[in-house]
C-alpha cells in the first residue's frame, strides 16, 4: 500500500494546510497508523478536536470519509449489513406464481441485490483511498464492540450467506470515545491510542487565529486567557474548541478588540450551555449580571 505521510513532520504541515494544528503528539501516532495499519483510538473530553482530526486526515490524503455514528442501540444491522427485506419479499411472492423451487429462491434473495451496506461494510468494499471514522464508539454496549474486532483487525466481515468479504485495501481508520465508559481490553489492544486534551494557552491562541484569520493577534490571546480560565472551574460543561472559535467569531461580529468584564457577561452563553456553569462563572470571574429583558406585557404598559 502506499504510504500517505513521508514522517512527522509531513503530518504536521499537511495537516495545517487543513486548519488543524496537530502536535508532535498527534502527527506521531498517525503517521504510525499509515505505517502500521492499525486503527487509532482517539480518547478526550467533548469538543477537543478528535473528530476533525478524521476529517482533516480525510482531506489531506483525498480519501473519502466514511463515518459510523455511533449510539446506544447501534446494531449489526445499522453498523454492518442488513438485507432488504421487503424486496425479498416481493420476489418470493413472484417466484411462488411461477412455482419456483424454494432453493433456487432461497440463493436468489440471499444474493448482491438484496444487500444493504451500511458504513462499516461500505469502508471495506470500497477501491477507493477511504477514512473510516467510528464516532464515540463509547456510546454503544460492550456487546456491539464485538462487531467491530473483526473489522479493525483483518478489515473483513463474514456474511453467512455471502461468506467473508475481505478488505481491497487498508484505510487509515479512527475511533473517538469521551470517556463515559471503560471499553474492552480486547478493542483497545487492536488500536494505537491517542488522548487528545484542551491545548495548552499558545496553540488555542494558534487556532483562534486559523480558523479565524481576521481576529488580531492580542484578541486571540486575551480569548485564549479567559476560555482557559473557565475550564478551571468545576462545571458540568467546560468550553470546547469549537466554541472558543464561536466566540472569537461573536467578539469580532460585535466589533470588540478587547475583553472586559462587561463583554464576558454579554458572551457568556456562547462558552458555556448550562446556566449553573454561567452562574459560576459571572461569580468566579466576578463578571456583571446582563439586565434582563422585559417581558411584553411589561413593555406595553411601560409605554
Amino acid at each position: 500500500m502506499a504510504e500517505r505521510f513521508a514522517d512527522v513532520p509531513d503530518v504536521i504541515t499537511r495537516l495545517r494546510s487543513a486548519d488543524y494544528l496537530a502536535d508532535a503528539g498527534i502527527a506521531g501516532v498517525v503517521f504510525l497508523a499509515d505505517r502500521l495499519e492499525k486503527p487509532v483510538l482517539v480518547e478526550g473530553p467533548a469538543g477537543v478536536g478528535k473528530t476533525e482530526l478524521a476529517k482533516a486526515i480525510a482531506q489531506v490524503t483525498g480519501a473519502r470519509l466514511i463515518r459510523l455514528q455511533c449510539y446506544e442501540g447501534l446494531d449489526e444491522a445499522k453498523a454492518l449489513y442488513e438485507w432488504n427485506y421487503k424486496k425479498q419479499l416481493l420476489r418470493i411472492q413472484a417466484d411462488r406464481e411461477h412455482e419456483t423451487e424454494w432453493r433456487d429462491v432461497e440463493a436468489d434473495i440471499f444474493s448482491e441485490p438484496f444487500l444493504l451496506t451500511r458504513p462499516l461494510l461500505e469502508a471495506i468494499r470500497a477501491e477507493e483511498p477511504i477514512v473510516l471514522l467510528i464516532d464515540e464508539v463509547d456510546r454503544v454496549e460492550i456487546e456491539t464492540e464485538a462487531l467491530l474486532l473483526e473489522v479493525l483487525s483483518d478489515f473483513q466481515v463474514s456474511i453467512p450467506e455471502l461468506g467473508t468479504i475481505t478488505g481491497k485495501q487498508r484505510p487509515i481508520v479512527i475511533l473517538t470515545s469521551n470517556n463515559t465508559r471503560e471499553l474492552s481490553e480486547a478493542l483497545k489492544r487492536r488500536c494505537l491510542y491517542l488522548h487528545v486534551d484542551y491545548p495548552d494557552l499558545a496553540r488555542e491562541k494558534d487556532i483562534v487565529r486559523v480558523r479565524v484569520p481576521e481576529i488580531e493577534a492580542s484578541l486571540a490571546e486575551q480569548i485564549a486567557r479567559v476560555v482557559r480560565s473557565i475550564r478551571q472551574l468545576e462545571l458540568k460543561k467546560a468550553p470546547s474548541i469549537s466554541e472558543t472559535i464561536d466566540w472569537a467569531r461573536t467578539l469580532l461580529y460585535l466589533g470588540r478588540s478587547e475583553i472586559d468584564p462587561k463583554v464576558i457577561g454579554e458572551t457568556l452563553h456562547v462558552l458555556l450551555k448550562y446556566q449553573s456553569d454561567i452562574t459560576k462563572a459571572r461569580k468566579e470571574l466576578e463578571v456583571p449580571e446582563v439586565p434582563a429583558v422585559p417581558a411584553a406585557a411589561d413593555a406595553r404598559s411601560a409605554s
